[in-house]
Order: structure tokens, then sequence, then C-alpha cells
């Protein structure tokens, strides 16, 4: 991409080189810590990272929640290869490196790029398999457009990121483990059961509808939120908000509702507000503020 030549000044390195199925907490750490690294350098204006699509939008809200920069960072992926006919690759990787060297990107938390939108990390989900359209904001929708590197941003995060949050990677080699359970119809309580006796910390519940389960299932969360574990309601449903205390009674069961966040964002900031408390009214408030 000669074009890049005229915007920036760019230099590369690889974290790992893994499909990002693979993706684990240890590289999360690894990829977090040389962030905050290399945006410590003044000669440093900002950060792009290439990421599979598959956990993109995981490690865009991990990265959100830990990185101390105002600095733009920029996450992309591609949905075909490079031998594809009209590979979306060369422009995915354009127009993050334009959006990183734009000054209106500070401050905004990580943001992503997808087939010419702009996500923020916290709001942007998977809804698409295969097409190069797969990636959406279905509540708070886009964060902006960019098209061939001239960028349009709509508006600012409203809810606290990495530079103005207090969770931090400095000093941590591992997360607590966290496990996403998704109900069905007949769905018992046996891998509850399961995970607790595995000694989980927290359990999301990726629940049908408002963050629903059977009662047998419902006693089971129940049992394990009494023995220590932090239960989070989400929903399966791709969309909407899990409320509290609506269908099912929160406060006497003492679970946490995840609100906007997926079962699978709901698990990065369980597992990251676990390295500060179990106590379910704080791990309420972190949902509510991230």
């Amino acid at each position: 991409m000669p074009q890049v030549r005229g915007i920036v000044e760019i230099s590369g390195e690889q974290v790992s080189n893994i499909c990002s199925q693979n993706i684990n907490n240890a590289i999360w750490l690894k990829l977090a810590k040389r962030i905050n690294e290399v945006l410590n350098d003044r000669d440093v204006d900002g950060v792009v990272i290439t990421h599979g699509a598959d956990t993109l939008e995981e490690t865009a809200y991990f990265l959100s929640l830990v990185a101390k920069s105002d600095k733009p960072i920029v996450m992309v992926g591609a949905m075909r290869p490079a031998t594809a006919l009209s590979a979306d690759g060369p422009m995915n990787l354009y127009n993050p490196i334009a959006l990183a060297a734009n000054p209106e990107a500070r401050g905004r938390g990580v943001l992503v790029v997808a087939d010419s939108e702009i996500h923020f990390a916290r709001d942007i989900e998977k809804s698409n398999t295969t097409g190069v359209d797969s990636f959406d904001s279905p509540n708070r929708g886009r964060a902006g457009v960019i098209i061939d590197g001239q960028t349009v941003l709509f508006s600012s995060a409203t809810l606290r990121n990495g530079l103005r949050g207090e969770f931090s990677v400095d000093g941590l080699t591992q997360l607590p483990r966290v496990e996403i359970v998704c109900p069905y119809a007949n769905f018992g309580r046996d891998v509850i059961d399961y995970l607790v006796s595995q000694g989980v910390k927290g359990i999301v519940l990726a629940g049908v509808g408002d963050g629903n389960t059977s009662d047998e299932a419902l006693a089971g969360l129940r049992d394990a939120a009494t023995k220590g574990v932090v239960v989070v309601r989400s929903s399966r449903v791709g969309s909407g908000v899990t409320r509290r205390n609506v269908e099912i009674d929160d406060d006497k069961l003492g679970f946490v509702v995840s609100g906007e966040l997926s079962p699978q964002k709901a698990r990065v900031l369980l597992m990251l507000g676990l390295t500060k408390t179990s106590e379910v009214k704080g791990m309420q408030r972190y949902f509510y503020e991230y």
C-alpha cells in the first residue's frame, strides 16, 4: 500500500501469530502490556492492531478496559483472504492506519474499523458468519465512517474506558477463570454444578430472552452464588438490554446483570472485575459504568 507512506511513518511487530479462535488470556495480557509500553513513547502517535475476526470484539473490549493512553488504538480484521476475488484486506488496513493518524481519534478508547465503518470496542458485535459487512453495533450504533482514509466521527464514547478506568494489567500474570453457559429448551443444572466443582470464580449466563433460563438451571446458579461464584445474567439474543429485577429477582438471588454487554463481553468485564472485588454491588457498578 504505497499510499500509506503519504500519511504516516509506520513500523510493525508481531505479538502473536495465531488464528483468533485460539486467542487466550495470556496473549491478551501480553498485548495490553506491549500497547501501554509502546504508547508511552513520545514518538508513537497511535497503534493499529490486526486481528482475526472471530474474537476481535472480545480483544477490543479487553484492551479498551486496560489501555492507559488517549492516543488512538484501532483494531481491524478482514473477511476475505488475500487470494480471494476482491480481497478486503488492503483497504481494511489502509483505513485504520489513516484513522490512527487522525488527531480526532484521540481519547475515544479502542476503535474498530470494519467494512469502512468505525465502531466503539464496547458496542461492536460480529453479526454475520462470512460477509464483509460482518460487524455491527446493534444498540448504540456506529462511531463513524471512513472512506479511502477520510474520516467522519459521529460521537465520543459515553462510558468509562481504560484511561479513565480502574482496571490495569500491571502485575497481572493471569486472569480469574470465568465461563459462559448458554441455556436452551430443557436446559438443566449439570453444567453449572460441574463448573462450580471445578472452582470457577464467575459464570456468565447467555440466557434466553431477557437473560432467563429454566427453573432448574436458575436454582443451580443460585446455589453457585451462595458459594461465592459471581453470576452475571446476559442474553444470547444479540441486542437489547438485560435489566435488573424484571423477570428474575436478582437482589434476592445475588446476581449481577450485564446491561447491553453480550455474554462474551460480560465475561471479559467479569474477569477484570474479579481482580478487584467479588462483591455483587461493586461488580454491578462495573457493569453500569463500563
